[in-house]
């Protein structure tokens, strides 16, 4: 496990940064083409981090014609694949040299808790990394089965031009889903991070840059959604867009995509994801320390947050004592306190988003049985409403913080049809202690990742993403992952 250093070490880190402001396109760090910028506030603290810059269209369109010469020229495209390997293989250990640096960057731009950006994302940005640069000579193509008057060989090309955006929530870990398999497939990348946590991308493309990635081949353009992330949507020359982010933004870009050059299109989208208890899970102490840790990780921004608790009614009382014991161990304070596992809210645009859901809870009569309160800033404590409904707002929409329902179940069946019913699947854990019903709940439950017993998302060797309003068009994570950013070609050699 990695050390963490003490809240004064990371402190004295985050004040001797000097986050860098411009967008980084072939090769090189750019103003934006007009000269504005749009300013990056620390949610802990409200303190201006720095102005990044808010880019145009114009810069998009150089940063894709930057891609596209590259990816032409064949100077990353054509590479042996023993080669890009290595280079992303020297990234990789370059990310870990300058982990402790990223982990600040990432805690003071983005609010997440420091032990968390230490511990778990920093180390799985640099495991995706290298498990892609490691699939680069490991898949091999195929020949087809037609007869010896021929040879049909079918084989796997780059996709070309990616365009890749990003969410706020995890916001290195997701561009390491994105660059690993698209960098790993020989594309090239024009990367818009959201406007709200830039900082690392624009680090990572520099650490990318000087592992020897080719100018043009990786583009970090940083500006807002609207601009940018519509620019790259729509644009002529980009093959394919990967999306992580809101099932109504997603919807934008297969728009997009319609209305210019029909380019591929990967959405990893919302959820509104079920725990399910049954009543005859054991141990219910472990039982309810994962349903706080799905409920509450990362602030309740997750896509895959277990933000419903759907359990039948004989366990209830004595899972619901469990679980508010447990949740009073999760401490909320500074980011750049290893001993908080909850942080700082992205921005007070959300902050006051999530909390709204405490009034809309007093409406509609839910009982508060843990939480409800905001603190100074932008940090909300965990919160836990009992006497849900589904049909209710609060276990329908997706609230993205640390807002738990809980929702009363009496069958097996009715526990199954509760938690599909929903427009998102994404994620959905159970609990049992019967094999074959634990079974029978994978395979009733519509969602792309479904937990036995735990909380949790798989690994970078299981593909990720969702049923319904919750994806399309492809899985991020695995050799999935990697087969989207490759084109499929047939070659037939006629031997008679």
């Amino acid at each position: 496990m990695t050390e963490l250093l003490t809240t004064e070490e990371y402190k004295k880190i985050a004040e001797q940064l000097t986050p860098q402001s411009m967008s980084f396109i072939n090769g090189g760090f750019c103003p934006s083409s007009n000269g504005e910028t749009i300013p990056v506030i620390n949610p802990a603290t409200g303190e201006l981090i720095t102005n990044i810059a808010a880019c145009t269209k114009e810069d998009v369109d150089f940063a894709v014609k930057s891609a596209r010469d590259a990816f032409e020229s064949g100077c990353w495209s054509k590479m042996h694949p023993a080669e890009r390997k290595a280079v992303l293989l020297k990234f990789t250990r370059l990310i870990e040299q300058h982990g402790d640096e990223l982990a600040v960057l990432e805690c003071i731009d983005s609010g997440k808790p420091i032990v968390d950006c230490v511990t778990i994302d920093i180390p799985e940005v640099v495991n995706t990394i290298a498990w892609h640069a490691e699939l680069i000579d490991k898949i091999y193509d195929q020949t087809a089965p037609v007869g010896s008057g021929a040879v049909a060989m079918v084989v796997r090309e780059p996709v070309g031009v990616v365009g890749a955006v990003l969410p706020w929530n995890f916001p290195i870990l997701m561009l390491a889903w994105k660059i690993a398999p698209s960098l790993a497939a020989g594309c090239s990348v024009v990367l818009k991070p959201a406007a709200q946590t830039s900082l690392t991308a624009i680090r990572v493309a520099e650490l990318a840059a000087e592992a020897g990635v080719p100018a043009g081949v990786f583009n970090v353009v940083t500006g807002s959604g609207s601009v940018v992330g519509e620019a790259i949507g729509r644009h002529m020359d980009v093959d394919m867009v990967t999306f992580t982010g809101s099932t109504a933004t997603g919807r934008r870009f297969l728009n997009y995509s319609a209305d210019s050059n029909i380019k591929e299109v990967v959405l990893e989208l919302g959820g509104k994801n079920p725990c399910v208890v049954l009543d005859d899970a054991e141990d219910l102490d472990t039982v309810a320390e994962q349903v706080v840790a799905a409920a509450f990780w990362n602030m309740g921004e997750n896509c895959s947050a277990g933000s419903r608790l759907i359990v039948q009614e004989g366990i209830k009382a004595e899972l619901l004592e469990k679980i508010i014991q447990h949740a009073k161990e999760w401490k909320t304070g500074d980011p750049l306190d290893p001993s908080n596992q909850l942080g700082a809210l992205v921005d007070k645009g959300h902050f006051d988003k999530v909390t709204k859901y405490f009034d809309i809870a007093k409406q509609d009569g839910h009982r508060l049985i843990y939480g409800g309160e905001s603190v100074d800033g932008c940090y909300v404590l965990p919160t836990i409403y009992d006497d849900v409904k589904n049909s209710d707002r609060l276990a329908q929409e997706e609230i993205f913080g640390p807002i738990l329902s809980v929702i009363t179940v009496s069958s097996f069946d009715e526990a199954m049809a509760v938690a599909n019913d929903t427009e998102y699947g994404l994620a959905a854990s159970v609990f049992t202690a019967n094999a074959k019903k634990s079974l029978r709940a994978a395979q009733a439950l519509r969602a792309g990742t479904v937990t036995v017993n735990c909380f949790g998302e798989g690994d970078i060797s299981t593909p990720f993403g969702g049923y319904k309003q919750s994806g399309f068009g492809g899985r991020d994570n695995s050799i999935h992952a990697h087969d989207q950013f490759t084109q499929l070609k047939t070659i037939w050699l006629d031997l008679a």
